[in-house]
């Protein structure tokens, strides 16, 4: 019995790089008999002008019935009036609440054939390879909202449940990595915050005493992030302050274009995504970045169907068509040529092993 994949190209440039990431899984399912089949359904703004609802029901369904989600992207100003009382976003905000995905993880990783991408020196960016656990449900984004004429008001909330839940997945990911984890708060001004790191602590002193556990300020880490991002291995840190420096870390490594993520919930079931938005200013122009999707199509095998093989296969010849020279306009070099968002999928599938 084939594994479903749901797709959800979205809006802007999400059917491009989807497009891109399709071809790669059924070149990988080809070569290696493994079979998929790939459901496409409508979210956010296309699901919104085809049917009136950002999350439809059929979508729905599907996001019950698959193995996991591969996501486009969402948005885009056709739809970006704030009062309006259906939105792109209400969608993606669904689509997790359905599949009960709690933690989003980002993986940095630099190569010396993007180090020319990024605005840092190329000694700040030897030997990154950071995974940031963010928790995804919770605290300043979900809590109660109050607003009027002249004050507004947004609650930051959160449990022990959701805390310890995403700490320990912290714990047993550094656990197969390098052995460290830095749990980031805000702890001399937020309870939320004090809250975390007595419970990170307590879970840590307990349960992970063969995980080193260090502790920063967010303003602190997103100092770190850019003077010795080579120190850090996992990062795990609530929803706010994981969503903000996981943007800064996407410099690292040249371009948001470049950077997978994943949300999974408590059966590892999962939701792939770049971290990119829809990009309308680009979108059906050709020039956009596949490999954000390409990168989360790999994890989707490796954290939600445990096809650890391919996805290796898949991120190995997106970083050999890179060091090849292969670019698209938001990491080439200056001077250099880009190529187009389908030329990039004719590389990297070229580097795919026979």
């Amino acid at each position: 019995m084939a594994t479903l994949i749901g797709l959800l190209p979205g809006d802007g440039i999400g059917p491009e790089i989807c497009r891109e990431a399709q071809r790669v899984l059924n070149a990988v399912s080809a070569q290696s008999g493994r079979q998929f089949e790939v459901r496409e359904g409508l979210i956010g703004g296309a699901a919104i002008d085809a049917t009136g609802e950002a999350f439809p029901a059929d979508t729905r369904a599907l996001a019950n019935e698959a193995d996991a989600i591969l996501l486009g992207a969402v948005g885009g100003p056709k739809w970006s009036n704030p009062e309006a009382a259906v939105r792109p976003e209400q969608g993606l905000l669904d689509l997790r609440a359905a599949m009960g995905v709690y933690a989003n993880l980002r993986p940095v990783r630099t190569h010396a054939a993007l180090y020319s991408a990024s605005p840092l020196k190329a000694e700040r960016l030897k030997d990154v390879d950071i995974l940031v656990v963010r928790e995804l449900t919770g605290g300043i984004y979900f809590g109660d909202k109050q607003r009027d004429a002249d004050s507004a008001t947004d609650v930051c909330r959160y449990t022990r449940a959701e805390i310890e839940r995403i700490v320990r997945m912290a714990g047993d990911f550094a656990r197969s990595r390098r052995g460290k984890v830095t749990s980031v708060d805000k702890a001399n001004v937020l309870d939320t915050s004090r809250l975390w790191r007595s419970i990170t602590d307590e879970i840590f002193a307990s349960d992970y005493a063969d995980v080193e556990l260090e502790t920063l300020l967010v303003d602190a880490a997103a100092m770190h992030l850019l003077s010795r991002a080579a120190d850090f291995d996992v990062i795990v840190t609530e929803n706010m302050f994981g969503d903000i420096l996981t943007d800064e870390a996407s410099m690292l490594s040249g371009s948001l274009g470049m950077l997978p993520s994943a949300s999974l919930n408590a059966d590892r079931g999962g939701l792939y995504e770049p971290i990119h938005g829809s990009a309308p200013d680009i979108a059906g122009q050709g020039i956009a970045n596949p490999c954000g999707t390409i990168l989360s199509l790999a994890l989707l095998l490796r954290f939600s169907l445990g096809e650890d093989e391919l996805a290796e296969t898949i991120e190995q010849a997106v970083l050999n068509a890179v060091a090849a020279g292969h670019r698209t306009g938001d990491i080439a070099e200056p001077g250099q040529p880009a190529i187009s968002t389908s030329a990039m999928g004719d590389a990297i599938l070229a580097a795919l092993p026979a």
